[in-house]
């Protein structure tokens, strides 16, 4: 009965991290997404003009 516990216990913690770290990586994409207009930048469009 205890493992059966502590195995429920390590899923429920897991999966707990999982989703955590899910939400902190998308938080990131987005925050990438808004900043990345800025960074790259195409050098040979104003060469042309």
């Amino acid at each position: 009965m205890v493992k059966v516990i502590r195995r429920s216990f390590a899923a429920v913690t897991v999966a707990i991290l999982a989703f955590r770290a899910v939400g902190s990586f998308l938080s990131w994409i987005e925050h990438q997404e808004d900043s990345a207009a800025d960074t790259w930048i195409d050098e040979d469009e104003f060469e042309d003009a």
